[in-house]
């Protein structure tokens, strides 16, 4: 196969062709592609593992590859790096941050500790590993409330999520719970009323909806839960035709290749077009290959931070589930 210009992987080489290239690059340099729920088909499509965060960093540090190419957003490549410090870890796309975890610092979280000296620090994994590292324990959406309910102090510092923090603290009263006031754009903007004009057009609908949502998004839902549970939670649906995804659009392209036979709408009624991350959906194929065949964008982290961020996960990864 004659190997293309740079000029022709932005013109006109057809996309079958440039994933055989991709397929070709990563089988010569022994690389693992992982792929978020929120990115784009082809890349769904593309990837040897489709999933959460969390857990496709802990599929990736399982297996024999030496590199590893992270679509999704920044926060998740690191946290690929901090369970795999001896792989090379790539972000094809570098421009794919993600407003959640710039919400907050290190310097303000140090600053917000301060002011709550006697409580334990739980960080969403949204967040940069620096962050991570000054943390004493993560959660997913998936494990946040086990992960609250196991700590043996009753104070605790929820960052930097406030609708994953809220839903948390709903579930545990028990605990005092400060919540960080940071949010994810995509979930924050959607609204119960319009969920509700879609539920207008399918009422028998099965309404699932991502902590990350505001309160009245999740206090109309039937189930709450994290990507990766809410393939799960349409298996408890067996006789359900359709289901209503409140939650950023790409998780729809999972959803309906895994249930071919039901009916999946976005939350807002509009085909997902305020349920749309731009960041999740920055990475094309193009900068696939190129991140395989330039092995660009490569993320780099202290030592020091690596331990810290590594000791938070880990931390977490201890804790059992409720379920």
């Amino acid at each position: 196969m004659t190997q293309p210009t740079t000029a022709q992987y932005y013109t006109d080489l057809p996309a079958a062709e440039l994933i055989a290239q991709i397929d070709r690059l990563k089988q010569e340099k022994n690389a693992v592609i992982l792929a978020h729920n929120y990115q784009i088909p082809e890349i769904q499509d593309l990837a040897d593992f489709t999933g959460d965060s969390l857990g496709l960093s802990v599929e990736a540090s399982k297996t024999d590859a030496d590199l590893i190419v992270f679509c999704g957003v920044h926060f998740m490549a690191e946290s690929a790096k901090i369970l795999s410090p001896g792989k090379m870890v790539l972000l094809p796309h570098l421009g794919a941050g993600c407003s959640l975890a710039d919400s907050i610092t290190p310097e303000s979280l140090d600053d917000w500790k301060q002011d709550y000296p006697d409580h334990t620090v739980v960080t969403y994994v949204n967040s940069t590993a620096e962050v991570k590292a000054e943390s004493d324990i993560c959660c997913t959406s998936a494990n946040a409330v086990s992960v609250v309910r196991s700590l043996d102090n009753d104070k605790v510092l929820f960052t930097p999520d406030r609708n994953l923090g809220r839903w948390v603290a709903e579930q545990v009263p028990e605990k005092e719970v400060v919540i960080y006031d940071g949010a994810c754009p995509t979930h924050d903007v959607l609204r119960a009323a319009s969920v509700e004009r879609t539920r207008d057009e399918f009422p028998e609908a099965v309404i699932i909806a991502h902590p990350e949502c505001r309160q009245d998004v999740v206090e109309i839902a039937h189930e709450v839960c994290s990507t990766t549970g809410m393939l799960k939670a349409v298996e408890k649906y067996p006789d359900a035709k359709s289901f209503i995804i409140a939650t950023e659009n790409g998780m729809l392209h999972q959803l309906k290749a895994r249930f071919p036979h039901q009916e999946f709408m976005a939350a807002d009624g509009c085909i997902g077009c305020r349920l749309h991350c731009p960041y999740m959906k920055m990475t094309g194929l193009q900068d696939v290959y190129f991140s395989l065949l330039e092995q660009r964008f490569a993320i780099e982290l202290d030592d020091e931070v690596i331990e810290g961020a590594r000791r938070s996960l880990e931390r977490m990864m201890a804790v059992p589930r409720d379920d």
